[in-house]
């Protein structure tokens, strides 16, 4: 992987990791919120780590609370309720900021590798979603509408 390797993560049990502990693996980053009109959209991530994860991929869920104060829970609320309602098996870390001055570094390497429309790079909302390829760079952006099973062929590409 490449630089996104060296940053540090704190999963939702408060360990710290980096993503260099998912070199390798092609990965689905995304911010994500319990109580947001995307919320559905852990179902299809979910299948997606299902369908393939066997084959070296991983969705990362980072819950967010900067959009629209749809993400209220500490930690412990945010993986009861993606385990009891969706049944999230893949990997979710500590509620983090992805935009302005307190943005994780995690989100700041992602935008800057792959921005927006017109070459914004603020994420506009909850479950924008991020393909990092193997090799760690950063393939694709996709936006919150897009939905996770449209993303199927590219993650296939991507192994």
């Amino acid at each position: 992987m490449t630089e996104l390797a060296e940053i540090e993560v704190q999963t939702i049990d408060g360990e710290t990791r980096t993503l260099g502990d998912y070199a390798g693996k092609a990965l689905l980053i995304v911010n994500v919120a319990s109580k947001c009109g995307f919320t559905p959209q852990y179902t299809g991530l979910e299948a997606l780590q299902k369908q393939f994860g066997p084959r070296g991929f991983e969705v990362l869920g980072f819950p967010c609370d900067q959009f629209g104060h749809q993400e209220p829970g500490d930690e412990a609320e945010i993986k009861n309720f993606c385990t009891l309602n969706y049944g999230v098996s893949f990997p979710m870390f500590a509620k983090i900021e992805v935009n302005g001055p307190g943005a994780h570094p995690l989100y700041r390497a992602l935008k800057k590798a792959a921005p927006g429309l017109l070459g914004t790079e603020a994420i506009k909302w909850n479950f924008t979603k991020f393909l990092v390829g193997r090799a760690g760079s950063v393939l694709k952006r996709y936006a919150p509408n897009d939905k996770p099973e449209a993303i199927a062929g590219d993650i296939e590409k991507a192994l």
